[in-house]
């Protein structure tokens, strides 16, 4: 490509224009010709970038393709392999062992929570015993205290009672001491 853009001098001449017909004729035989030709050839340089451009897109994909090759590629087909291999070989492996280890767990789990509650059974069991053999010893505790309450009330009745013959006793003794020291007094 030579750049020319659609004002530019160096322009086939198939289709030109009325304008630029008269400006080639008056510009054909001057000598401002070669002044057009630099200004256009500046023009292509400094504002026309289309080859610049087009030349560094070759450039860099002539780059990409020689030095990366088909890296890229080749990386996406082994990732596409490694993905296949995981879904058709690892994945249901996997997935068999975790099926296999997950009911492996859930039965140790349901045996174990089958311990534990016999085991809250057992202890519940053994709380109310612990509590009926503490109400048992309460209520003979509570018998047991009525009891002796009873035996000291007769005790004590009984030990009111010879308190109570005794002084009666001693009354007695006392005015028959009395009777007989009367006797000897009136001597």
């Amino acid at each position: 490509m030579s750049g020319a853009g659609p004002a530019s001098p160096g322009r086939s001449a198939a289709s030109p224009l009325h304008g630029e017909r008269r400006r080639e004729a008056l510009a054909a035989g001057s000598p401002i010709q070669p002044i057009i030709k630099d200004v256009g050839e500046i023009y292509s340089r400094l504002l026309d970038h289309r080859p610049v451009i087009q030349g560094e897109i070759r450039y860099f994909v002539k780059e990409f393709e020689e030095k990366r090759g088909l890296r890229e590629l080749r990386v996406l087909e082994n990732l596409k392999n490694t993905i296949f291999e995981t879904n058709e070989h690892v994945l249901p492996k996997c997935e068999q062992a975790m099926h296999n280890n997950l009911s492996e767990t859930i039965k140790r789990l349901q045996a174990a929570n089958n311990m534990i509650h016999r085991l809250q059974e057992r202890e519940h069991e053994q709380r109310k015993l612990q509590a009926d053999r503490l109400m048992a010893r309460e209520e003979k505790r509570v018998a047991h205290w009525e009891e002796l309450m009873k035996e000291q009330q007769n005790k004590q009745a009984e030990v009111d009672e010879e308190h109570r013959k005794a002084v009666e006793r001693l009354k007695e003794q006392y005015s028959e001491m009395e009777k007989e020291l009367a006797k000897y007094v009136s001597f």
